[in-house]
Parts: structure tokens; C-alpha cells; sequence
């Protein structure tokens, strides 16, 4: 999932500084849920319910604007801590989106997939996931994935249990080790290896940490803030992002010349 450089090289062998134009891979940290429903005077769980509506309508936008994936981090490995009212409405609300938005998915011909430890959720979640992925497992253009009880410190973690296993039985070695065999076993359960790089991520509610999510794949990733909660964060603000993606310009390391 190595970033792949949209500038042109020049001939002395630098890079031009060109704009970096449309992402390939956008994932939002879609954070104030709960902030949105206090500020308003309702109960946290309101702020999630308003918040699918954001789901929809941004990964509607997104698809149009030819995306090739958006990823959204709609469950921590963390979030298990929150209020067990809480995890088991958002575990509902998760549930209903999974079957209620079957029809949009196979209308915008969007491709369902997630990451994170699916196994460890509810039996019933899992099944209706895994139902919704084979039935928009045929469609070809963006993929949405969902990122479920997913912790970038987990995954690392398991990608280096598994390559000292390997490498304690003789079928890597350990001197050659390269970054490529890492991400290959990144999280062996949920790898996927058609996955764009993380060209873009977008954290919403004005907050500016990652929150142990993508910390490998955003290696060289671009970062955006919008100041709106997500309930708020509609066509104009992916746009907004967009936009200041697309006025950058990336080198991955190197040096750009005018």
C-alpha cells in the first residue's frame, strides 16, 4: 500500500511541484456525534442516529466524484469502554444501516468491505455484514469499507506476532525482512490487498490526533480538519476537503522543485 507519487518526475530526476488532484483513498474520523446531541439538549445516541444520515449522503457524494474508496471508522477497539447503552445502540444502528442501505449501495454500484477484529462483534452484526459484502461483492465502483472494532496498535501488534512465528519456523527471514512483508501481514484477518493508499483523512469536530486509526497506511497521508461535528458534515464539507487536498503538493520524501 505504498503511496504512489502524482507528481511528475523531471529530468534531472526531482519532482515538479504539481497539484496533487483528486484522492484515490479518503477515510474520516467521524468524531461529535455525541457533542452535536448535548449542544442540542438530546441524549448522546442522537447524535448517532443523525450521524448515519452523514454516512449516507457522503458516501453517496463520494462514489459520484469517482472515488475508488472511503473509509470510515465507525467502531474502535477503544468504544468498547463507552456506556453499555451506548455500544448497543450503536451496535443497532449499525445493524439497520447494513440492511436499510443494500438498495443505495446497489444503486451507486458501491462495493461493501471492513476491516478490524469482525469476529469479536455481535453474532448478528457480523451475519448481516457478511450478508450486505457478498451481495455488493460484484459491484465495481468505489468501495466503501467500514472500519469495526479496529485498532491500528492491535493490528501492527498481530502483523509482528505472526511474522516472529514465521520467523522462529524458518519461512522468513528475519535479516531480509522488508516494510512490503509488514504490510502483508497486517492484521492477516482483515488485509486487503486491492486497498488504495491513504491518500486523504479527514477528522471532523475540530479534533487533530488519529485516535489509533490507519497509523501504518498514513505513513505519508495527508490530513484534513473540519471544524463541523459529523452529523454536520455533508457534500460541501467533503468538498472543502477535496479541495485543500488538491491544492497541496506531495513529494513522499523527496524534494520538489518549482
Amino acid at each position: 500500500m505504498r503511496p504512489v507519487s502524482t507528481h511528475a518526475e523531471t529530468a534531472q530526476g526531482g519532482l515538479r511541484s504539481e497539484p496533487a488532484g483528486l484522492p484515490r483513498h479518503v477515510a474520516i474520523i467521524m468524531d461529535g456525534n455525541g457533542r452535536w446531541a448535548q449542544a442540542r439538549g438530546f441524549a448522546r445516541v442522537r447524535g448517532h442516529e443523525h450521524g448515519v444520515e452523514s454516512v449516507r449522503a457522503i458516501t453517496r457524494h463520494a462514489a459520484r466524484l469517482g472515488l475508488e474508496q472511503l473509509t470510515l471508522f465507525a467502531f474502535s477497539t477503544e468504544n468498547w469502554r463507552r456506556p453499555e447503552t451506548e455500544v448497543d445502540r450503536l451496535m443497532e444502528l449499525l445493524t439497520h444501516y447494513l440492511v436499510e442501505e443494500r438498495d443505495e449501495l446497489m444503486e451507486n454500484d458501491i462495493r461493501l468491505t471492513a476491516i478490524g477484529r469482525i469476529e469479536e462483534l455481535p453474532e448478528d452484526v457480523q451475519r448481516t455484514l457478511a450478508e450486505t459484502e457478498a451481495l455488493t461483492a460484484d459491484n465495481s465502483g468505489m468501495t466503501l469499507c467500514l472500519a469495526l472494532n479496529y485498532g491500528a496498535r492491535g493490528e501492527l501488534a498481530d502483523a509482528a506476532r505472526t511474522l516472529a512465528l514465521d520467523a522462529a519456523a524458518g519461512r522468513i527471514d528475519v535479516a531480509a525482512m522488508s516494510s512490503e512483508e509488514i504490510e502483508r501481514e497486517l492484521d492477516a484477518r482483515t488485509y486487503q490487498p486491492d486497498m488504495p493508499p491513504l491518500d486523504l483523512l479527514v477528522r471532523t469536530a475540530g479534533e487533530q490526533r488519529l485516535s489509533n486509526f490507519l497509523l501504518w497506511q498514513m505513513s505519508y497521508g495527508e490530513f484534513h480538519v473540519a471544524d463541523v461535528t459529523w452529523p454536520e458534515f455533508r457534500e460541501a464539507a467533503l468538498e472543502a476537503a477535496l479541495a485543500d487536498y488538491g491544492s497541496r503538493k506531495r513529494s513522499f520524501g523527496g524534494l520538489l522543485s518549482s
